[in-house]
């Protein structure tokens, strides 16, 4: 048996690199051509919902109207979560000193600086300068780092679509281009919704903790935090109980930039051991092969 070439360190190192190379390229132009990456901040006047939770009685209305328009399944059933079947629903939370409930609408809160956005490799996800964030599923991938990267837990995968799309709301951002507000907003009966630009909503907030002081916490929710959401809260009660998160001002989404930008790092590095680790185990089994090598058998003749 012939022996076979074994892999010289200077052609193992050659290989190896060459694979790193070849994906670190890949990486770095597709983060390069990222629209996501390269998008900048929205308006700091986009349009805002102003959610007045002590007015909310948790009749759903807003959660039906938003099936109804966004033509999602079940559109009669009121929901209990986000999902690809509800972009907005009542989360009724309980007190803790009494059986009532609090209820909280919860949907996208289409940050200032949204995370999500920054954390998409091939821009599905968009923050426009008016303020909502919007998504593209003809763009999207279903890598779900969105849903990771968003600290509010609002971005839902359809695990029943083979092409693995994301759902959340747009802030009905066909309405607003029609000159209309959003359906929640417009089937809210108890006045607890109310839509415009964000200093006006912020504005209008303070006023209304000014003047009944004993009926709100002195704070509106999603004026500062992560940078600013376009989604505000009053609550009568501190917001932790409400399940939101405790955010401090500096952005999301400079995190999740820093972890997209060391990407081809990472890529090529494990491109370099996968590369390196595939030629030194064909080397070992090379020199196996040379070491059980018998020697030729006598013919029949005895030679």
């Amino acid at each position: 048996m012939t022996a076979q070439p074994t892999l010289s360190r200077r052609d193992f190192l050659k290989t190896a690199g060459v694979g790193a190379a070849a994906v670190t390229a890949t990486c770095v132009l597709g983060s390069q051509a990222s629209p996501a990456l390269a998008s900048g901040p929205a308006s700091e006047n986009g349009w805002a919902m102003l959610i007045d939770t002590t007015r909310c009685t948790g009749c759903q209305s807003c959660a039906l109207a938003c099936k109804e328009v966004k033509s999602r399944p079940n559109p009669t059933v009121e929901p209990t979560a986000l999902s690809s079947e509800a972009y907005t629903f009542i989360d009724l939370r309980p007190q803790a000193d009494s059986e009532a409930t609090i209820n909280v609408k919860r949907q996208c809160m289409h940050c200032q600086h949204p995370a999500c956005v920054s954390a998409c490799t091939v821009g599905a996800l968009r923050k426009t300068a008016d303020g909502p964030v919007t998504y593209d599923d003809k763009k999207c991938i279903g890598c779900r780092y969105c849903q990771y990267a968003c600290p509010f837990g609002v971005p839902t995968y359809d695990w029943n679509n083979p092409l693995g799309l994301i759902h959340k709301c747009d802030l009905c951002v066909q309405r607003l281009a029609e000159g209309e507000r959003p359906a929640c907003v417009a089937s809210c009966p108890a006045g607890a919704l109310h839509f415009g630009r964000r200093t006006d909503m912020i504005a209008q907030a303070r006023a209304r903790i000014r003047s009944n002081q004993r009926r709100y916490v002195d704070k509106v929710y999603g004026e500062h935090e992560a940078g600013g959401t376009s989604m505000l809260y009053l609550s009568g009660v501190p917001f932790s109980q409400l399940g939101l998160p405790e955010l401090g001002e500096q952005t999301i989404s400079h995190q999740a930039e820093a972890v997209m930008a060391k990407t081809p790092l990472v890529a090529a590095s494990v491109a370099t051991l996968a590369t390196g680790l595939y030629w030194l185990l064909k080397r070992r089994d090379l020199k196996l092969n040379e070491a059980q090598v018998t020697l030729p058998q006598e013919d029949s003749h005895g030679h």
